[in-house]
């Protein structure tokens, strides 16, 4: 596998051991998704990234990324941003509910705790203004001395990234009313000036005074005039766009999968950066050999085989889609082609079908659900990392078979036995008709997806950085391919990403492993945003 340019940028590519090969399916993301962003006094775009806990900035000409604050920094989970006049940039925490504030000088400090779910934020005239993307969300005055907050308004079902327009009102996309409103910052009374949307998350204004509003669900980005209600199009950049931002009268837009794309007219787009996966994390092959990439918010359909280019991903549905159950985590093929098997981050497990946008919940209420495997009689077996076991459904009952273990993964199965990935103890384990768990090996790193193929196990080590083959019988351990782009960088340890309100539970990544038919691997390079295969020669 080359070298190519990515989000981890300048490490050596994979080796595959004699016998084996190792290729990319997707290219790598160069943005571990795009969140928030907005112009800053040198000209660039800076860009907050969720999944990452990072800020960069963005030449809007050339394309070229500088990190600013980087995974494992001090910033966490970054949902929006905004500078003042200072150049001081604040920043919403949207897993910590909290606002800081990052001086020119790379000091930070806490400007306000205490906000769940926090995310929209905007300064204009002195006034630093941030709010909840939440049902029941608040939007307040910060002071920017670290005193007490000034409520403006509460009660508000999901605002998201707003803007103070030329009237002086802050105007907010209200995501659970679909509506964008009309806010007095000084008596909190609104007006609704748009509805029947896309699902809108951020609202600015224009030079000359119009709204340029992405939506969510339907992909549009659309620019409304204020006093007459007249509507355009811009773009349809396809559902996850998260914001806008302005270099002059040029229009750029983030998406959740990591683009920025530049608006030249209506109808008329060049992109910056390129769409990629956020992570990716579980993985399933069906009998089709569809590959099915679960990357949270969104999941996508993968078919081998053809061209390494962002359209080699076909979006199959995403969280704000009817149908799909939640934040995608884990996977693995039901009876039927293109139906799943799916774990979300808020501890459900469901059978999911995208293309009818339907799901059928086979339980809910579990602690961080990892990967997912099938046995030959169609019993569902579940990995849940809080709480340390392992659950099987099976005839529309769930019963517990294992318990106890250290921060379980993957899971994987091969006649009457279970393994298990254990990552916090760095060991794989057995569950066999019924007995406790035995450990098969110990000593590897953090082992995250485990697959079985041709007799063989077969465990993605994330801090090995090591995809390793087992031999089910006897234990014993191969690399099949080293220097992998999973896990966080060497030498980094990414800070704690917990909920996101009720969209998602603690996102905590998962490498995750399938085989196809014809032995074929392939894993989840979530270092790099990409999906990888690996062959026998």
């Amino acid at each position: 596998m080359t070298a190519t340019s990515s989000r981890f940028g300048g490490s050596a590519p994979a080796q595959a051991a004699e016998g084996w090969s190792v290729t990319r399916l997707t290219l790598p993301s160069r943005l571990s998704g795009a969140n928030g962003i907005r112009t800053g006094a040198d000209g660039r775009i800076y860009i907050a990234s969720v999944p990452s806990s990072s800020i960069s900035a963005i030449n809007p000409d050339t394309g070229a990324i500088e990190v600013i604050s980087p995974l494992g920094g001090d910033i966490v989970a970054p949902d929006d941003l905004v500078f003042d006049e200072a150049g001081n940039l604040y920043v919403t925490e949207i897993t910590l509910g909290r606002v800081s504030m990052r001086a020119p000088n790379g000091k930070m400090s806490v400007i306000a705790g205490d906000m769940p779910v926090a995310n929209p934020i905007t300064y204009n005239q002195g006034r630093l203004i941030a709010g909840e993307c939440r049902m029941d969300a608040r939007i307040m005055e910060l002071d920017r001395n670290g005193g007490a907050p000034r409520l403006i308004k509460d009660g508000i079902p999901m605002a998201n990234a707003f803007d103070v327009g030329p009237d002086g009102r802050l105007y907010a996309p209200i995501m659970g009313a679909n509506e964008i409103w009309a806010i007095d910052l000084s008596t909190g009374a609104h007006e609704v000036v748009a509805g029947d949307l896309g699902v809108p998350d951020s609202v600015k204004f224009d030079s000359k005074g119009r709204i340029v509003t992405t939506q969510v669900a339907s992909g549009d980005a659309l620019r409304i005039d204020v006093q007459s209600g007249t509507r355009e199009v811009l773009a349809n950049l396809g559902p996850g766009l998260d914001n806008v931002a302005f270099v002059g009268d040029r229009i750029f837009v983030s998406s959740i999968n990591g683009s920025i794309t530049e608006i030249l007219e209506p109808g008329k787009v060049r992109p910056l950066v390129q769409r990629g996966l956020q992570w990716p994390l579980g993985l399933g092959v069906d009998g089709d050999g569809t590959i099915f990439v679960c990357d949270g918010v969104y999941g996508y359909n993968l078919r081998p085989g053809g061209d390494v280019s962002e359209e080699s991903l076909q979006l199959a549905g995403m969280i704000f889609w009817p149908g799909c159950p939640g934040y995608l985590r884990g996977v693995c093929a039901s009876a039927s082609p293109g139906e799943w098997i799916v774990t979300t981050g808020l501890g459900s497990i469901a059978h999911y079908r995208p293309a009818a946008g339907e799901s059928d919940f086979i339980g809910h209420g579990y602690d961080q659900l990892m990967g997912v495997a099938t046995t030959s009689g169609g019993a569902v077996v579940f990995a849940e990392y809080g709480t340390g076991a392992v659950h099987l459904s099976d005839g529309g009952e769930i019963r517990k078979i294992a318990s106890g273990l250290s921060k379980p993964m993957g899971v994987a199965v091969q006649g009457d036995t279970i393994f298990v990935a254990e990552a916090g103890s760095g060991r794989i384990s057995m569950i066999r008709n019924g007995s406790s768990a035995e450990a098969l090996v110990t000593g590897l790193g953090r082992p995250e997806g485990l697959c079985v193929s041709n007799g063989m196990l077969y465990a993605v080590d994330t801090t090995a950085k090591t995809l390793f083959a087992i031999d089910p019988a006897s234990g014993d351990v191969t690399a099949i391919v080293s220097g992998l782009p999973v896990g966080a960088p060497a030498g980094i340890t990414p800070k704690f990403l917990g909920p996101i309100g009720d969209m998602s539970g603690p996102m905590v990544n998962f490498a995750g492993i399938a085989a196809g038919s014809d032995g074929t691997l392939y894993l989840s390079g979530d270092g790099e945003g990409s999906v990888i295969a690996v062959r026998q020669a």
